[in-house]
Parts: C-alpha cells; sequence; structure tokens
C-alpha cells in the first residue's frame, strides 16, 4: 500500500514522510505523545474527541538511515520503515511497541469436516474480515490490555476481540460481547511494568483483535477512514491517562449533589407516586438527592412535553420537591414524534434539522414516540437548536437530563449507513456519524443547560465516543438483576475510568430481571463506592427501592448509603484532582501498584481514590473471601482498625451487612457529618479521618489537600474555591498544621474534628494550639476552633 520511503519534510512538529504511493504525516504532539496520520479516506484530519489540541514545544532530532528515519524526543524513539512500518523505543533503547511484518493467520477452526451443518444450528465461524484500515503490533507473552471503555469481561482484555459500534442490545450481556453501547478507541498497554497507550481517533465501525486471531499480534483496524492514532507513553499507566485525556479531555468538577444517592426506575408516575418515593426516604432515614422520571411523564413520549394527565403542574411538584431536598432528572432519546403541531417536529422540519435518506428526503424510523425522526447533531445549528431546548425542561425545575436511546437506538432496523448528515456543509453518512451520534447530542445538552443555569451541567448519557467526558456521566446501559452482571460490573467501571470517564455507574440492583434480597445488599455495597450511584430497574421487575424487601435489605442500604455521604468530601476532592489529572475515582489497583505484579489481573477489588480499597463480595452466599493487599503500603481494616502488611493474600469473613474496606496507612480522609441530602445543612467543621498504624511513629509528613467551594458552580474556575493543605507529623504528640493555600471562597471552616484511628496519641498540636484528645472506641477525636 505505501510501497518505500521517498523523502520526508520538517515543519516546527510535524513530519511528513513520502512514500511511493502516499503521505504519512507524524506529528510530535509532546515529548511522550505521537500521532500518525495517513489520509486514505479523506485529506482532512478531524476529530470529534479532540478539542483545542495544545501542543508542547520541544525538541527533537530526525535522522535518514538507509533502511529508516529515526526521530528521538526527550523520552521516545520513533523509527520508520517502508511501507509505514514504525517501531518505537523509549529514550533508553528499550523496544516497547513494534509494528508485527508477518501476514494475517487466523487460528484454524477446525470444524471436522461439519461446517455445513454447524451453520445451519447458527454456528458459523467469525468471517476472517478485511479492512481499509489495518494496524498490526507484534504481541509479546507478558502484555496486559486494559481499557476500551464499557467492555464486558475481565479487567485484562488479552485474546479478546472488540467491535466499536453503538449498539442497543437488550439481552443480558455475557463477557462474549464484542459490542455495547459506547465506543471508546484508547486501550492500554502494560508489558515489563512500562505502559503505553494507543487511540485511534476514527469514528467508523473498528475492531481491536488482541491475540483472538493470533497470539502473535494483536490489531486495530477499521471498515473506513484514515490511519489517524496517537501513541501515549507512559512508562506509568497515570501518566498514559494524562496524556491520553491531554487529548480527549478530563472530566470537569461536577455538582456536588451529583454525588448523593440517585433513585429511578421505569417508571415513577403519576406525581403522587414520585411524592410516595420521596416521603419514604426521608421517613425512612435514608439519604437521598436525585429521583429521575422516564419516558411515561411525556405526552405521548414526545420529548420536551409533560403528560399534563400524570403531572398535573410538573413545575409546582419540583419545587416541592426542592424544598424537601430532592433534585428531579428528565429522561429525553433524540428520536422526534413524528406529529404536525408538535412544535419541536414543526420546527426541525422546517429548517432540515433531521437526517435524510440518500434522496434528501427526512428518514424516519420507528421507536418509542411510534414513527420518529433523528436530529442531525453533527450539524452546529441543530446543536444550538438542541442546545437551547434544554432550558424547556430547566424551566420547569428539572436539575438534569438523562440521554437515552442515543447509539442511535431504532425498532425497524438500525439505521441505514447511508443516512446522511449535513456537517456544517459537508455531507458524510451515517456509517461515519454512528459512533459519535450520542456525544454530539451529549454536547449540545451539555452547553444548553450550561447557559440556561450557569452552573455545572448534569449530563447521564449510554452512547458516548471518546471526549464525552467533558459533557456527560455515563451508565452501563440495561444490565440486569444477576450475580454475573453484579461481577462484570467492577472490571466494566475500572476499565470505562481507565478509558477517561470518571464519572461512571451502573443500574444499582440491575435494570432487567427481578432483583434479590442478597443481591441488592451485595450490590448497594458496589454501588456506594462507585462514582455514579443510581438504582434503576424496569417497568417490569419487581420493586427494587432499598425497602423493597425486609428490614435486614433496608438496614444494609442504609448503612452504605450513609456511608457513601459520610465520604463525599473525599470523593470530590478525587474529582477536583481529577480534572487536571485525568485520573478516575474508581481504579484497578495496578494503577497505583504497577510494579506488583499480583495486581495486573484482580477483577473484584478497586481502589476509591488512591488511599481507600474495596474488596465487595460479588457471589450469592459468600460468607468469607479472599483479599489481596498490595505491597509496599501498610493497610488499616475500616470497621476493625486492624493493620496488616502489604504484600499478603488474607480471609475476611463477610456475612450480608460486610463489605472489607481497607484504608491505606497513613492516609487522611476527609469526611461529612450525617445528612439527608447535599445541602441539608451548613457543614462548618473540618472532620479529617486519620490513619496510623499504631505502632510505628511516622516516617515522613503525611500530606493531603482538600478542596472547597460553592458546589455548584463555574466560579472555581476562576480562583473562587479553598484549598487546605493539611500535614501531620509524629512525635511524642502528633503536630498537626492545617493551612489555607488558595483562600478563594468566601465561606470557610469555622472548627476541626480531627479522629485519630490509633491509641497512641492522647494529645496533640492543632496549629500551634495544645488540644488533649477524647477516646471513643479505637480512635481519640480531637476538636478545636479555627
Amino acid at each position: 500500500m505505501f510501497g518505500m520511503i521517498k523523502d520526508f519534510k520538517v515543519n516546527d512538529n510535524i513530519i511528513k514522510v513520502r512514500f511511493e504511493n502516499i503521505e504519512a504525516k507524524i506529528n510530535i504532539i509532546s515529548p511522550n505523545i505521537i500521532n500518525f496520520f495517513v489520509p486514505n479516506f479523506r485529506d482532512e484530519q478531524t476529530s470529534v474527541a479532540i478539542e483545542n489540541l495544545k501542543i508542547q514545544h520541544c525538541t527533537y532530532e530526525i535522522d535518514r538511515y538507509i533502511d529508516n528515519i529515526t526521530i528521538k524526543t526527550d523520552e521516545l524513539i520513533i523509527k520508520i520503515y517502508d511501507e509505514f512500518k514504525v517501531d518505537i523505543y523509549n529514550k533508553y533503547e528499550k523496544l516497547i511497541c513494534e509494528d508485527y511484518r508477518g501476514g494475517r493467520e487466523p487460528f484454524v477452526k477446525n470444524c471436522a469436516g461439519r461446517l455445513d451443518i454447524a451453520t445451519q444450528e447458527g454456528h458459523k465461524p467469525t468471517d476472517h474480515m478485511e479492512y481499509k484500515v489495518f494496524v498490526p503490533k507484534k504481541m509479546e507473552e507478558n502484555m496486559y490490555f486494559y481499557g476500551f471503555g464499557e467492555r464486558s469481561g475481565h479487567l485484562n482484555k488479552k485474546y479478546c476481540h472488540y467491535i466499536n459500534w453503538n449498539t442497543d442490545d437488550p439481552t443480558p450481556h455475557g463477557e462474549t460481547y464484542e459490542k455495547l453501547y459506547k465506543s471508546i478507541p484508547f486501550f492500554i498497554t502494560l508489558k515489563d511494568e512500562e505502559a503505553f497507550g494507543i487511540f485511534f481517533d476514527n469514528t467508523f465501525e473498528t475492531h481491536f483483535n488482541l491475540g483472538k486471531e493470533n497470539s502473535n499480534y494483536y490489531y486495530f483496524a477499521s471498515v473506513d477512514g484514515n490511519i489517524d492514532y496517537y501513541f501515549i507513553y507512559g512508562p506509568s499507566i497515570k501518566n498514559v491517562i494524562k496524556g491520553y485525556t491531554h487529548l480527549t479531555g478530563t472530566t470537569p468538577l461536577p455538582q456536588l449533589w451529583t454525588l448523593g444517592y440517585q433513585q429511578c426506575r421505569w417508571a415513577y408516575c403519576p406525581e403522587e407516586n414520585v411524592y410516595e418515593i420521596a416521603k419514604k426516604f426521608r421517613e425512612k432515614d435514608i439519604p437521598c438527592d436525585t429521583i429521575y422520571l422516564d419516558i411515561e411523564y411525556m405526552d405521548d413520549f414526545r420529548i420536551f412535553t409533560w403528560d399534563k394527565n400524570k403531572f398535573k403542574d410538573p413545575k409546582k411538584m419540583i419545587e416541592n420537591l426542592n424544598d424537601d431536598g430532592f433534585k428531579l432528572v428528565t429522561i429525553i432519546d433524540p428520536g422526534v414524534k413524528v406529529d404536525k403541531g408538535y412544535k419541536i417536529y414543526d420546527e426541525g422540519l422546517e429548517n432540515n434539522y433531521f437526517a435524510t435518506d440518500k434522496n434528501g428526503i427526512v428518514y424516519t424510523n420507528w421507536v418509542w414516540p411510534g414513527n420518529s425522526v433523528f436530529p442531525d447533531f453533527m450539524n452546529s445549528e441543530v446543536r444550538k437548536w438542541w442546545s437551547n431546548n434544554q432550558k424547556i425542561m430547566t424551566d420547569y425545575g428539572v436539575s438534569g437530563i438523562w440521554n437515552d436511546m442515543n447509539e442511535p437506538a431504532s425498532f425497524n432496523g438500525p439505521l441505514p449507513d447511508d443516512v446522511k448528515f449535513n456537517e456544517d456543509g459537508k455531507i458524510i453518512d451515517h456509517k461515519e456519524v454512528h459512533n459519535v451520534y450520542g456525544h454530539m447530542m451529549d454536547k449540545a445538552t451539555y452547553e444548553g443547560i450550561k447557559n440556561a443555569t450557569n452552573k455545572r451541567p448534569f449530563v447521564v448519557t449510554r452512547a458516548c465516543y471518546s471526549g464525552t467526558q467533558k459533557y456527560s456521566t455515563v451508565w452501563t446501559g440495561d444490565n440486569q438483576s444477576t450475580w454475573e452482571h453484579l461481577r462484570m460490573s467492577v472490571p466494566m467501571l475500572m476499565n470505562l475510568g481507565l478509558s477517561g470517564m470518571s464519572f461512571c455507574g451502573t443500574d444499582v440492583g440491575g435494570f432487567g430481571y427481578d432483583c434479590t434480597p442478597e443481591l441488592l445488599s451485595r450490590w448497594v455495597q458496589v454501588g456506594a463506592f462507585t462514582p455514579l450511584f443510581r438504582n434503576h430497574t424496569t417497568i417490569y421487575s419487581r420493586d427494587q427501592e432499598p425497602w423493597a424487601f425486609d428490614k435486614i435489605t433496608e438496614d444494609i442500604n442504609r448503612k452504605y448509603i450513609k456511608l457513601r455521604y459520610k465520604l463525599i468530601p473525599y470523593m470530590y476532592d478525587i474529582f477536583y484532582k481529577g480534572e487536571q489529572s485525568g485520573l478516575p475515582i474508581m481504579r484497578p489497583l495496578m494503577l497505583h501498584y504497577q510494579n506488583d505484579h499480583k495486581t495486573y489481573e484482580i477483577n473484584d477489588q478497586f481502589l476509591f481514590g488512591e488511599n481507600i480499597m474495596v474488596a465487595p463480595v460479588l457471589e450469592q452466599g459468600k460468607q468469607a473471601r479472599m483479599i489481596y493487599l498490595p505491597k509496599g503500603d501498610k493497610w488499616i481494616d475500616y470497621w476493625t482498625k486492624e493493620v496488616f502488611n502489604g504484600g499478603q493474600y488474607i480471609v475476611k469473613e463477610t456475612p450480608l451487612d460486610m463489605c472489607p474496606i481497607y484504608i491505606k496507612c497513613s492516609s487522611i480522609i476527609p469526611n461529612f457529618p450525617d445528612m439527608n441530602y447535599i445541602g441539608e445543612k451548613e457543614v462548618d467543621t473540618l472532620i479529617l479521618d486519620v490513619y496510623l498504624d499504631g505502632e510505628s511513629d511516622i516516617k515522613s509528613d503525611i500530606k493531603y489537600e482538600h478542596y472547597q467551594d460553592d458546589e455548584t458552580s463555574f466560579e472555581y474556575r476562576n480562583g473562587k474555591y479553598n484549598l487546605y493543605n493539611i500535614s501531620i507529623k509524629a512525635n511524642e504528640s502528633l503536630n498537626i498544621n492545617i493551612d489555607l493555600d488558595n483562600d478563594g471562597y468566601n465561606k470557610k471552616y469555622n472548627s476541626y474534628e480531627i479522629v485519630v484511628n490509633s491509641l497512641k496519641y492522647n494529645k496533640s498540636i492543632i496549629n500551634n494550639k495544645e488540644i488533649y484528645g477524647e477516646i471513643k472506641g479505637k480512635s481519640v477525636i480531637f476538636r478545636c476552633e479555627v
């Protein structure tokens, strides 16, 4: 395809290599991020995922040798050969990523001469696809693969094959599923404790084969489009994520209330049902911040409308809910009902805002409203119109929008590949738009809510592409109330986090099928540490609210939902730091313990931030479980305060109300007081939960940064926030200093409450004030005024 190298040209950070048949472009984004682009589909290099890309000015060397062109940055050595074969070395000349030179050799599938019968039975083997874009890399035995966004199965994706084609599949998802609702063409490779990432920025149907076809190579490929991929070098996984989110954006700091517990089902209606749900949460002392309305609230499924028989005065209802501490989130689908006289349909039709078929006629398909049309979100005027429509809902008092069915889903078969979209004058086909349709809808929704409210928008989406994290929270679609789906949720959410999607969650308890008391009890223990904490179920299932079963289940729900609220300030701190670093909330152990090989394939434990490790029970009837404590740190049992050395396996008994939680020794965890919802009470005391091993003195200062702002607006980006720098040093007493490094927000803490989980110290010096503690159980509490 490429032929031999003829020559090259250099223009600032761009190197253009001319081959016999085509020209390739190598763009040095930074010393550790390199973009490889070949215009085999379209000359123009465009991206919906990467906006306002910042190129880091850096020096590099380039030399022409007999058989290659060599580019050297401060971190990488890139060698380009004939046929555009690319090998990448680290600065120490260790080969870390090598193009595969051989031909494709799929594993032989021995059908014992019965292929005809097997095909009749529906067991036809996967076809050996030919791709317009195909980039193979050499597989090595000690490689591990992570990321790819929302994927079923295990944490490590080696020997799997995945397809990026956003798909609404209501059948129960198993680990063999190759495609789901989201397309995130990014993965991380870990080899010899060294990591790199590849982001294949191609919106057509893309394929990733991690040795499933042949264990000698892995590849990424596409049915069409350009070669356009970014190599992102670590060597730490954390640095790979930082590089990827430098390209595609980080998750912005959310409003604080969105971190509270959220209750949903298809469907809470009429309004008396909504009031009943809200009342029970408060009566039963179970914290909750958010109630959702599914599609039944609309007038015959017309988006941006209300069924006035079920909801006589939506604005008054929302005001009443707000008075009791509840925010309301409503669902919006992209399918617009074909109905003359319906404002949204009439406006879109008049202004040519809907996608068309190949003959220029508005394309229709069947969705919930019946015959429906689809907004052309690739067009900036359509996105502006859609953004403005968000004000219809926010004027009622709606606090967030839940974008569903935006793969886009349709009931009369999928949208044909040749449905047309108008990207501001450039006509493009659905086969190129499909994977980014939800992303563009989310972007328009985000901008509309921001313009209407001047608050940080809360958008929840089912479909997305790389970069959607800038605009929306995600959930993993229509899961099932099964133990398999609970087990699967943990590695799925960890891989979403590694893929830039920090604010993610599942339907706690499961959406389809009937939940059981034990399953809900175990699922809420995971949900308490999941960024998006939402219980949701289908209209056809039994009730699934925290009180829907028995007192034991209700008590367990209450216990872990209250724990979630206690930890919200710690979680908010992680979100604040994550907006800068790109690091997720829910993390696989190997993210922080990359030199501990035992962490590489742990699917059933995760880190909540850096300092809390959760080892939930994910199997029915399990009364004990084995837990791995990563080496290099000591770990403290959250419930018993027992101290353990890292680098070992332990067994923990797990009765139904027990979710094992371990705190990394020398950690500071900020807490909230007990509350029913965010904003119920003024939090004027900074509560710090401090974990010491109780035996040895602290070898160095414990440090922690705690963040505080108005919890809703974008003023923090103008410096209007407080940043508390906390340091603790142990001598004969604890010396604690709390300094205000950034003093930009007018509300401050009036007092400090420091809970030290060790009985070794009965005296502390807090900002030069000598304080004696109060012993409570296995902890000592120190209190003082600011």
